[in-house]
Formats: C-alpha cells, sequence, structure tokens
C-alpha cells in the first residue's frame, strides 16, 4: 500500500513514502488539517491509495450483502445521485472504459474500470479499476482503492441479495455458467444465503469448468444439464448470443444474469427473459442491457425497490434478477474497506 502525497505545507504528520505499509495508528494523522490561519487554502492532506491486499484482508461478504442491501433501497427510493455510467468504447483494443460517478450519503467518488476480456490469454484480470472517495461535505480526498476485487466481490454480494430474496428458500440445486473470477464469487456468496447440497458448472472451456468443479466439489457438465432442475442459476459470461435456453428451466428458478453488458451482448433468450424480469437499476438497463433491449423484456421492478415493499414481488414461473452494476455499490464498499480502516472519520 502506497501513498499518493497533494503538495501542500506540510502536515505535522510523519511522511510516508511510496510503498510504505500504514499502519492503523497513522490514519488519523494523515487527515488532520495543519493549525494555519486559513485551514481551507493551506490544508495538507495525504492521500492513502489501498491497494487489492489491504482491501482483501478487510473486506467480507459478511458484510457486503447487508452493505449491498442498503444501498440497493437507497438508489431505488431516490437517495443516491448517479447518473448511468459513460461507457468508452476502445475499439483497437477490444476494450472499453466505464466511468461511474456517484453521490451516497457523506461520501461521493468515482470508480474507473477497464474491461479487457483478451487479458484472460495474457494470464492478467480481464476487469481492473481503482476507486477515488471523497468527503460529500467538503470535497476532501480521503482514499483511492484499488477496484478489481470490490468489483468482483459487490457483484456477488448484490447476486446473493436478490438470491435471499427470490429465490425458494428450500432451493438446494445451483448451476453456475461460467468458471472465472465471477462463478467463484458467486458460488461463495450464494451459498451464505441458501444451503445448495448440489452444485454443477458448464464453462465454453471445458479444462476451465472441470478445475472449477473440483474445486468446489461441484460437476462440470453441458449447459443444459446444468440446468436441469436447477433451482437457482448464475450466468457470468460476457457472451454475444445467448448460453441460456428458457426451455432448460424448471417452474420457480431464479436466474442471476451478471456477465453481459452492452446492448448487443446478452446470455439469456427470449424464452428465458419472458419470465419476471428484476434489475438494479431500471435506466442503466434500459440503456446497457442487451437482454433486456433484444428481448423487448418489461422491467417489472428494480430489487431496491422490491426490498422497500414498494412493488410486491414476482409471482412468474421464472424469475430474472439482469445486474449491471451500479456506483452506489461501489461506494458502499469502499466505505465498508475504510471504516474498517478508521479512514473515513
Amino acid at each position: 500500500m502506497c501513498t499518493v502525497v497533494v503538495t501542500r505545507p506540510p502536515a505535522k504528520a510523519p511522511p510516508i513514502a511510496p510503498g510504505d505499509q500504514i499502519l492503523s495508528h497513522q490514519l488519523e494523522p494523515l487527515y488532520r488539517r495543519a493549525p494555519t490561519a486559513n485551514p481551507l487554502h493551506n490544508a495538507a492532506l495525504s492521500v492513502p491509495f489501498l491497494d487489492e491486499a489491504t482491501v482483501r484482508r478487510v473486506l467480507r461478504l459478511e458484510d457486503l450483502i447487508p452493505a449491498m442491501e442498503r444501498a440497493l433501497i437507497d438508489f431505488s427510493a431516490g437517495r443516491v445521485l448517479q447518473p448511468v455510467r459513460s461507457i468508452v468504447e476502445l475499439t483497437q483494443h477490444r476494450a472499453l472504459m466505464g466511468i461511474m460517478p456517484a453521490v451516497y450519503g457523506d461520501i461521493m467518488g468515482a470508480k474507473l474500470v477497464n474491461v479487457y476480456p483478451g487479458n484472460a490469454a495474457l494470464g492478467l484480470p480481464t476487469h481492473l479499476a481503482i476507486i477515488a472517495v471523497f468527503r460529500s461535505e467538503t470535497g476532501e480526498p480521503l482514499a483511492v482503492l484499488d477496484g478489481r476485487l470490490i468489483t468482483e466481490l459487490r457483484t456477488a454480494a448484490v447476486s446473493a441479495v436478490a438470491t435471499k430474496l427470490l429465490a425458494s428458500p428450500d432451493a438446494r440445486t445451483l448451476a453456475i455458467l461460467g468458471s472465472g473470477v465471477q462463478a467463484r464469487a458467486h458460488f461463495r456468496a450464494l451459498g451464505l444465503v441458501r444451503k445448495f447440497t448440489e452444485v454443477r458448472v458448464w464453462s465454453r472451456n471445458r479444462e476451465h469448468a472441470l478445475t472449477f468443479a473440483s474445486e468446489i466439489g461441484a460437476t462440470a457438465t453441458s449447459a443444459e444439464d446444468a440446468l436441469q432442475g436447477a433451482d437457482v442459476v448464475v450466468t457470468c459470461m460476457n457472451s454475444p448470443e445467448p448460453i441460456l435456453r428458457g426451455a432448460w428451466l424448471k417452474p420457480g428458478t431464479l436466474v442471476n444474469a451478471v456477465g453481459a453488458v452492452g446492448v448487443t451482448r446478452r446470455e439469456l433468450d427470449d424464452d428465458a427473459m419472458r419470465g419476471a424480469v428484476i434489475v438494479d437499476s431500471r435506466d442503466a438497463a434500459l440503456k446497457e442491457s442487451g437482454d433486456v433491449l433484444l428481448a423487448h423484456a418489461p422491467i417489472h421492478a428494480e430489487l431496491g425497490e422490491l426490498l422497500a415493499g414498494i412493488h410486491s414481488l414476482p409471482q412468474a414461473d421464472i424469475r430474472v434478477f439482469k445486474s449491471l452494476g451500479l456506483a452506489v455499490e461501489d461506494l458502499a464498499a469502499a466505505k465498508l474497506v475504510l471504516e474498517k480502516l478508521e479512514i473515513s472519520r
């Protein structure tokens, strides 16, 4: 963990060089202003960068799930200032950059996220991000955090919120279409809200599917066989065409669709999208979700609306939660990290 220093008149806090580990007893002095006649103009501020190892040490799914539930309720209730993310297409690299700002209570900030599908062949993460967090009241920067792990875990935590609310209490069979970072995170997160006795996995790469299945004690099989009789399904593949067909689903199934972002990409076919569709953001789904737009699927409600009791739970045979990811989720997760490290005071 290193520190990015904004150069101003020196504070009394001891200097911390890039690469130094910031210990808990050092955090509060970082945000003490030097006693000057005009502190607004002469404040000394050191902004810590929290790397992935630091985030991993304090961020827990058990804490994230209720935090995501609160954030989704607040978002749907209009207590969050957040535009739909902006996307910069990097066609020469077959990649994109997402710009995701939000104001949420006493903090505000933005995530810059880069999606490079080709990185998988290089042994690099396909999603890379940083999150800048500021104090809403004054605009003071609090911290910059590595956002890769936060994105991974908060996405799975949101699906766990949806599964807790929308899946049958007796759900026992989980099917995961995908074998990457999100597949592993979802296995962990969903296991906290339902007790699955059988897990099946499928991936376009058979070797990856077998490796993942071996790690978690699951069965690697075909996509169709994985879905037959499944109570809860996760699709986490950024696919340009459907990998899940509604004909393979039994009545009562919940599908958490998290992999496809963009108006031309989809994981579910039209038949699957005839179920009740719940989204994290109605505005985002109508702008970014190929699953919704290409199937001309009506949206039943936002997840936060259902959590708050604003809308009733859907009665359809199939329930689909389409997750696109929200800046408020990133800020809520980042705030958990800052609170654990006592940075946000």
